[in-house]
């Protein structure tokens, strides 16, 4: 499935606007219309990033890529093979940690 039919199948699913979406990943309606129906070529990583951590599903996933293909980060796969004998709690508490730790990065304004 093309990146612009599944962020407009999880949007549906999530029961939001074009303009939730725009909003929650900081780009205008208009552009978010535009992935859906293929015409934005190439977006952004931090768009497709940022939509990732919106839907709550993996970059891999929106754009199809493999996370055991060769050239894959070791440390980054082994990291992910661990976190799926987490439950949902322990995942949840996974997650909270990695956005803080997301945040320290961000530079302050």
């Amino acid at each position: 499935m093309a990146l612009g039919n599944k962020i407009a199948t999880l949007r549906v699913a999530k029961k939001q606007s074009l303009q939730e979406v725009a909003d929650a990943v900081g780009v205008s309606k208009a552009h978010i219309w535009q992935m859906e129906k293929g015409k934005a070529d190439n977006p952004a990583m931090g768009l497709v990033t940022k939509l990732a951590d919106h839907f709550g599903v993996s970059v891999a996933y929106l754009v199809d890529e493999q996370v055991d293909a060769p050239d894959a980060d070791v440390q980054i796969a082994r990291l992910f093979r661990q976190a799926h004998l987490l439950d949902d709690r322990e995942r949840n508490i996974l997650d909270d940690m990695m956005q803080s730790l997301l945040k320290l990065k961000k530079p302050v304004a």
